[in-house]
């Protein structure tokens, strides 16, 4: 009899559900799109209860899609938007404000004074991370400071602290079960990702009361059972973890040095350490990567702002275009840019520059440019930007005494794009790898879930099901490829001095 896996997938702008067979095949799916709301201007909130209304809901209809009830569902896994920050009564189950959202800027003030405090060499020792608004912890700490009678509900064990993931596991087993798993504990900047455990340093310094926190397990584990009411039937929670660990994790990037990319709004590099952490020299977060068993494991994390919405300026800001997938046969239609080179910094510049004032720019512009050099431009900025990633974090990798990424695993929506793909690969001198399946994010949680409940018996088992649908191999000679990196850092050497 067939197995299958469920996969929960929720995310910023909507949420989805993936039936898989044990193949990692896609055999149903269904997705909600989730309401934004934005209080005042750099304020980000989701509701919590549509977050679980509108999963439960596709989880349901996945189910029904397939012909399939929760007996035939082997184990559920959870991935989940990262940072986002819930907190709710524990005797009621009702949450006590909306969700902060990861995007969400309101607690940079506090943020301010840690680092005026000099904190940033304890947070990064302990966490891997930078102080930034962007992480967990600060947001709690406002809805504690600022939400009436919260912070002596919290004192008294009255209240629930969790990412997304953690919200959903209480909603699924009834409140039974209050628990996450290291790769989100790790985006929260109150665990110390040397321990796998919550520091109590870091909780005094944020002002949290332990009594929040969830319990913290490997990302495959026992996290519970759903409620029968919930999809009819009982399932085992087996697998949990943050979405882009997920996506290295579904790619079976298990190993150190290996490394995928996610082409979605923004792009998201994540390079394996093995079970060496890492502090970057050149911009680079380190992060717990999803780790199947109690034994560490690592990544090195740089997060590019502005990625395939730089397509969606070309079809709404200038018009360019009247549907995305146009841009590919726009920008194909001129042999290269013309000398033309945009840094698309419309929120600044992420890792490795870390420049949040910069503005884009658009340079090398003569009479014979036309609106298909810019859309080429447009399309290798794209490139551009992960090149300086991944060039960063071998940089790293060398400097700790490992090789350099000898190839790029991809995902998300723009890695279709053939033409981006080549080009990325011709800037990197690295094969650049499409899998068959690109629903990586949730194939990682179904793997996950697959591991911890016997399923698969092994990563590499997993290895062995990952499958190349396109390899994009270099064509391009290293001097000229280095002659366009140049250039391009040129380029964003102007931008900062727009900004």
């Amino acid at each position: 009899m067939t197995t299958y896996l469920l996969a929960l997938d929720q995310g910023t702008s909507s949420s989805r559900s993936i039936v898989f067979d044990t193949q990692g095949r896609i055999v149903a799916s269904a997705q909600l799109e989730l309401p934004q709301i934005y209080p005042r201007p750099g304020w980000v909130e989701h509701d919590p209860r549509e977050i679980w209304r509108t999963q439960l809901a596709t989880a349901r209809e996945a189910l029904a899609k397939a012909g399939l009830t929760a007996g035939d569902i082997r184990a559920l896994g959870i991935t989940n938007q990262r940072e986002t920050t819930v907190v709710w009564n524990r005797a009621t189950g009702q949450p006590v404000h909306h969700a902060i959202v990861w995007q969400d800027r309101r607690a940079e003030p506090l943020c301010a004074e840690l680092r005026e405090a000099g904190q940033g060499d304890t947070i990064q020792r302990k966490t891997g991370l930078l102080i930034d608004a962007y992480f967990s912890g600060s947001k709690l700490r406002w809805i504690l400071d600022n939400v009436k009678g919260a912070r002596a509900a919290a004192e008294r064990g009255e209240l629930a602290f969790g990412t997304v993931d953690s919200w959903l596991i209480w909603q699924l087993t009834g409140g039974r079960r209050h628990v996450t798993d290291v790769s989100n504990a790790s985006r929260t900047m109150l665990f110390n990702v040397h321990t796998n455990q919550w520091d109590d340093e870091l909780l005094a310094l944020l002002g949290i009361p332990r009594a929040l926190m969830p319990e913290v397990l490997p990302s495959a584990a026992d996290f519970g059972r759903t409620a029968a009411e919930v999809l009819g039937g009982e399932i085992a929670i087996g697998g949990v973890a943050g979405d882009q660990q997920s996506a290295l994790f579904g790619q079976a990037c298990f190993s150190a040095g290996m490394a995928k990319n996610t082409y979605g709004t923004g792009c998201f590099m994540l390079m394996h350490t093995g079970g060496v952490f890492q502090t970057s020299a050149n911009g680079l977060l380190t992060t717990a990567a999803a780790q199947p068993t109690q034994a560490p494991a690592y990544a090195l994390e740089g997060s590019v702002f502005v990625g395939g919405a730089v397509v969606q300026w070309l079809r709404d800001g200038l018009r360019a275009i009247e549907h995305s997938g146009q841009v590919q046969q726009l920008a194909e239609s001129v042999p290269d840019s013309g000398g033309v080179m945009m840094v698309p910094a419309f929120t600044g510049l992420g890792a490795p520059y870390w420049k949040p004032d910069a503005r884009g720019t658009i340079t090398g512009l003569t009479r014979g440019t036309t609106m298909a050099h810019i859309a080429r431009a447009a399309l290798e900025s794209i490139a551009f930007q992960s090149a300086a990633l991944l060039l960063a974090m071998s940089r790293d990798a060398v400097a700790s005494g490992g090789a350099p990424v000898s190839e790029l695993r991809v995902d998300g929506g723009a890695c279709v794009n053939n033409l981006l793909m080549q080009f990325q690969a011709d800037l990197l001198g690295i094969p650049v790898v499409r899998p068959a399946c690109v629903e990586t994010t949730a194939l990682g949680a179904a793997y996950l879930a697959g591991l911890s409940c016997g399923v698969y018996q092994s990563t590499e088992e997993l290895s062995a099901l990952w499958k190349a649908e396109r390899r994009f191999v270099p064509t391009l000679d290293k001097s000229r490829a280095d002659e366009l990196m140049a250039r391009w850092e040129h380029a964003v050497a102007q931008t900062a001095l727009a900004a």
